[in-house]
């Protein structure tokens, strides 16, 4: 053999090698090499792929998984796919996995989406951005979670931006004589042809993760879609259980307000009757706002005085802010070595990865802000720009004192702040409820809802279902309007969210008084505007009617992990009529809601099997078909499952320590399930201790009835005033 043909066949070799220690398939699926299982809760398998990274969301999750309450969900004893059957690829460029698949599943997932719904067939990166304008993945709250109509969820414990191609990917096995024929056996010729989406392999799940050598995938059996939605959250750590005033209605005044303006719209309200519960403060309040100062302007001359007096009228005060740390700033010292090597707006990126940072940050908010009655934050600008030309965040080579680099950090800084606040509180034994613009995995437990700068409302709506997916409350904010028509739509669509708020940081004055920005800003009022006042106040009193109910639901969220808010699909997994529905979803246990859009008199609403009750008529309707619907301006469509107890409270301005609910139960059907509301005392976290009691609504014989089980020995939230059968 000639010295050439040897040196060939020495590289061929050497070639073999480093594709087969590189993982790179020939010809078969790879299998995982090292690897370990091991159940870690009820239902849920880790398996471990070589060393993962130190920088994923479970290092730093806080709340641990609630075993008791997953113990209680339909037992699952073994891993819902394979783990022998995960292919596995290293390479330079990070990890890359081969999840099975079966060809008649559809999966969803991946956080909280404005512009994603069913995943099947598209390939997805999970990125925070604040610019979802494409339906690639980019999310306020990107979580590498899917759950699929089989049953089954799988979460993949990275804080990188993963991608996922689900279903879409033809790797080389075994390749019949016409494969890449897509056109009958003929040639593909057309663009049309060539390049229209991939039909489903029905082989696996990519997951491709750069710059990780190894990684934790957590198998999450159901067995059914919703359980295993219900063991993800609770794996979590559960729902998170907001305070009850935090349910009420939210309103933010402009960032041209100062004390003596947001004073006079606080005592406004209250004159005129309008429901709220939360005062909102936007960018002004500091003295330094990008990035923030953390100390009152002179705009807010006695700010001591403002809360208290909001206090005494009923309110509590929500604060915005960013992390970003000003050099005027008495926490910029103190953070200076706790902090990113980039500055965003001059300001320091504070690493909240770190006890030290976590420590100097929730500090000084405790002492200057909580314990003066603050009661909450809004976290901005936590989100990115990763497709942006000009972005205004740090970069991914950013480097953090905690050992993350920038990439990790914009996947993990959301939940790190809110677990830092959420801190503030628990320290003093109360609950918060707060807003930030991004979130992630495992999240569930964080007393935060999220919102966007995005304004589209149909996004909104589909955010709503979404979250359901990815344990994550979402907010879907209210500002102005083209019309009123779209105004009504937006604020009925916001009445049944986790978070009812409307958000007037550009409007001077409510825009019940004026829907265009600008004629608000400069004091031209609508004609009439009193009866948009007047159908405003009726759809806020509305919200405040459903306060029970909710209550309930999120106490629920808490114990068994289902959300307030999903999807149909989530509840319906084997109706393949609800499969592609992303602009009808679930709220709470009995309540089906179909938002109507600005110039559309009427819309098609499917309901699924089993009876429904139209909320507003209780017309009695079947199920498993589409029907038409027309409602007002001042209704929304929504139905009530058949079987139901409903209580509707009378209309309450805001929740206060000594609010007590009048309640009328509505009864849905001849035999409604019984329906539990939660009672405690609103505000403290005595109830992690066992305070709290379980009020049982039961009707049988034409009859209703109420039994009382807990240790909640304060005066009770709830009167039942009254029962009516439909």
């Amino acid at each position: 053999m000639s010295e050439r043909a040897l040196r060939g066949l020495i590289q061929l070799a050497m070639l073999l090698c480093l594709m087969l220690s590189a993982g790179v398939a020939i010809g078969r699926p790879p299998r995982i090499g090292e690897y370990s299982v091991e159940k870690v809760a009820p239902g849920v398998w880790r398996v471990r792929i070589g060393e993962p990274e130190k920088g994923t969301p479970t290092r730093f999750q806080e709340t641990p998984p609630s075993r008791e309450a997953m113990e209680r969900l339909a037992a699952v004893e073994q891993p819902p796919v394979k783990p022998s059957a995960i292919g596995v690829k290293v390479s330079g460029r990070g990890i890359a996995l081969e999840i099975p698949l079966e060809p008649n599943e559809q999966l969803y997932g991946l956080g909280m989406n404005l512009k994603t719904f069913q995943l099947s067939g598209s390939k997805k990166t999970v990125r925070v951005s604040d610019d979802q304008t494409t339906a690639l993945g980019d999310s306020h709250a990107p979580a590498p979670f899917y759950v699929s109509t089989r049953g089954y969820g799988v979460y993949v414990d990275t804080a990188r931006y993963a991608s996922f191609y689900f279903g879409n990917l033809d790797a080389v096995r075994d390749v019949p004589p016409d494969a890449g024929n897509v056109n009958g056996g003929a040639p593909a010729t057309s663009t049309a042809d060539l390049y229209r989406p991939r039909e489903l392999n029905g082989q696996f799940v990519g997951v491709d993760i750069p710059a990780a050598r190894g990684v934790d995938v957590y198998l999450i059996g159901g067995p059914d879609m919703r359980g295993a939605v219900q063991r993800y959250n609770l794996f979590s750590g559960g729902g998170c259980l907001p305070p009850l005033w935090g349910l009420g209605v939210w309103y933010r005044g402009s960032t041209e307000l100062g004390q003596k303006e947001i004073e006079s719209l606080l005592r406004q309200f209250r004159e005129r009757h309008i429901p709220c519960d939360v005062m909102g403060l936007e960018p002004g309040w500091h003295t330094h706002s990008y990035s923030c100062s953390f100390v009152w302007s002179d705009k807010y001359p006695a700010p001591e005085k403002l809360v208290s007096g909001a206090s005494e009228l009923g309110y509590k005060l929500n604060l915005w802010e960013h992390a970003f740390t000003h050099p005027s700033s008495p926490l910029y010292k103190p953070l200076l070595r706790w902090s990113g090597d980039y500055r965003v707006w001059g300001g320091l990126v504070p690493d909240f990865a770190t006890p030290e940072g976590r420590r100097i940050f929730a500090d000084y908010h405790g002492r200057q802000f909580a314990e003066k009655g603050v009661s909450g934050f809004k976290l901005d600008e936590c989100d990115h720009q990763p497709l942006s030309a000009t972005p205004w965040s740090y970069p991914e080579q950013t480097a953090f004192p905690s050992g993350l680099d920038g990439e990790q950090m914009h996947r993990l800084v959301g939940p790190l702040y809110q677990q830092t606040m959420a801190s503030i509180y628990r320290s003093r034994g109360q609950r918060t409820l707060g807003l930030v613009r991004a979130s992630g995995a495992l999240a569930a437990s964080l007393p935060f809802a999220l919102y966007s700068d995005a304004y589209d409302h149909r996004d909104y709506v589909r955010a709503i279902a979404t979250s359901g997916f990815g344990g994550v409350l979402w907010c879907p904010e209210v500002r102005e309007a083209g019309s009123l028509e779209e105004f009504y739509r937006r604020v009925e669509t916001a009445v049944f969210s986790a978070v009812t708020q409307i958000d007037c940081w550009y409007l001077k004055n409510p825009p019940w008084k004026q829907i265009d920005k600008d004629l608000n800003n400069s004091g031209k009022f609508m004609a009439g505007w009193e009866r948009t006042e007047a159908v405003s106040r009726k759809l806020l009193e509305l919200r405040m009617r459903l306060l029970p109910y909710l209550y309930a639901a999120f106490a629920d969220y808490r114990s068994t992990g289902v959300p307030p808010t999903r999807a149909l699909v989530v509840d319906f997994p084997q109706d393949p009529n609800v499969r592609a529905i992303d602009d009808q979803y679930l709220f709470g246990p009995s309540l089906m809601v179909a938002p109507l859009w600005t110039g559309e008199k009427k819309r098609t609403v499917y309901l699924p099997q089993g009876d429904w009750y139209d909320f507003w008529t209780h017309e009695k309707l079947s199920g498993g078909r589409k029907i038409e619907v027309t409602k007002p301006l001042d209704e929304i469509p929504v139905f009530v499952r058949g079987n139901t107890l409903l209580p509707l409270a009378e209309p309450v301005e805001f929740v206060s320590a000594q609010t007590q609910f009048r309640v009328t139960v509505g009864v849905f059907g001849a035999k409604p399930r019984k329906f539990v509301l939660f009672d405690d005392d609103g505000v403290s976290l005595d109830f992690e201790k066992g305070v709290q009691s379980r009020l049982e609504l039961s009707w049988a014989d034409g009859r209703g009835t109420m039994s009382t089980t807990g240790g909640y020995r304060g005066p009770s939230r709830y009167k039942i005033v009254g029962w009516k059968a439909y």
